[in-house]
């Protein structure tokens, strides 16, 4: 009889049956924000960050599978424990914080979206923008209904067009090689570097990816039962992550090259507009239309998994929960706002992703003391080398943004 209903509570583990988490997270990894940052760094200075993007990229890796093993660990979220160990006061005032960073990523994913619809359909932006809003709606409700896996399935494919739009323009026209290598060597090169390595770090490092990891790994295959269940869901993890945050490296690094290759002597690529029309000169309409595809898919992907993260934050945070859908619906608002008053959509997308960066720590900081701590882990605490890996992280994260701030001082001093 025992032997019995273990093997009820513990279910065989088929390996690619569980993969799935890792990819909704992974979202957050290409929203048009990194469109936005990655064109950009690669239009104003070709290969120079292409290291940022890689160092982000495995930081990423790293980072999200602490995520995912602290909920199956814990069989909570990163912020229900937060919750439980800061005082009221605290735990409000955390809260703001990690909802500024949400709304910021929801600024960056709707208004990409609008984008793509206008450069599509040429759609207004406040029109766009409805459409993205009322189509997340319609995602977060296959969630609701349906559960996780329908919806990881639903975004899985999503991921799937977004890589296609994005790196469909590599093969018209492959980057340079030996530019690339140059490209991996750490460096500057002034100021707007440094704001664009910023911006770029905050679009790949996501704070809300970090929080809403946790939440998944956990809603989808509940607490680890006992050490060789537990040790055979993280591996499969590693796996999943592994997958999903290769292939968004693989995407970021592709719209760097894409820019670093096709759009550094052209003018007026300062914007997703300029940059998409000087993709139409350069690689044809058809890439260009291909292109405005992944925008679209990205801004309807991103959104709905921001919204579903911003409800565990609040959820773990202040143990109160809002309908998801009436979250996405206020959450909106702000991003039509600035649509209909004429904001400059490209340099919103920017200055979001440069807050998000300085968001991460906030996420990053008691990610890194959980999943140190034996009490909280017990036999799945760090090792010495993934507590020395994680600290650097925190140290770049939080350097860079010093570094940032410096230097913008000094340029207006």
């Amino acid at each position: 009889m025992t032997n019995r209903r273990s093997t009820t509570q513990r279910p065989p583990i088929r390996g690619v049956l569980l993969l799935g988490p890792a990819f909704v997270a992974a979202i957050a990894y290409v929203d048009p924000g990194n469109v936005a940052a990655n064109l950009s760094a690669g239009a104003k200075y070709g290969y120079l960050l292409v290291w940022v993007l890689v160092v982000a990229n495995l930081m990423a890796g790293l980072i999200q599978y602490q995520s995912a093993k602290l909920g199956l660990v814990t069989g909570r979220s990163l912020p229900e424990l937060l919750g439980e160990r800061l005082h009221a006061r605290s735990r409000i005032s955390f809260w703001v914080q990690a909802e500024l960073i949400a709304a910021a990523t929801d600024l960056a994913e709707v208004i990409g979206g609008a984008i793509a619809l206008h450069l599509l359909f040429d759609l207004p932006l406040v029109v766009g923008g409805l459409i993205v809003g009322i189509v997340s709606m319609m995602l977060l409700g296959i969630q609701s209904r349906f559960g996780q896996r329908p919806f990881e399935f639903v975004i899985i494919g999503l991921l799937a067009i977004i890589a296609i739009g994005f790196l469909a323009g590599l093969v018209v026209r492959p980057p340079d090689g030996a530019a690339i290598v140059g490209g991996l060597v750490p460096r500057f090169a002034g100021t707007g570097s440094v704001l664009l390595a910023a911006s770029v770090l905050g679009a790949t490092v996501m704070p809300h990816a970090i929080y809403v990891h946790s939440a998944l790994a956990r809603d989808r295959h509940g607490r680890g039962d006992g050490l060789a269940h537990t040790g055979r869901l993280l591996r499969i993890t590693k796996w999943d992550v592994a997958i999903a945050l290769t292939l968004a490296g693989i995407v970021n690094v592709g719209m760097l090259l894409l820019a670093a290759t096709n759009l550094r002597s052209v003018s007026s690529v300062d914007t997703i507009e300029g940059a998409h029309a000087a993709i139409a000169v350069a690689l044809g309409p058809a890439i260009a239309i291909i292109f405005s595809i992944g925008l679209l898919a990205s801004g309807l992907a991103s959104t709905s998994v921001g919204s579903y993260a911003g409800a565990t934050i609040m959820a773990g945070l202040l143990r109160r929960r809002i309908p998801i859908l009436v979250r996405r619906t206020v959450t909106l608002i702000p991003a039509l706002v600035l649509l209909w008053v004429g904001a400059d959509p490209t340099a919103v997308l920017i200055i979001s992703q440069v807050v998000l960066s300085f968001g991460i720590p906030f996420a990053l900081i008691p990610l890194l003391r959980l999943t140190n701590d034996v009490a909280v882990m017990g036999a799945f605490a760090n090792t010495i080398a993934v507590k020395i890996l994680l600290f650097v992280s925190v140290v770049l994260v939080v350097g860079l943004n010093a570094t940032l701030l410096v230097l913008a001082f000094l340029g207006n001093s």
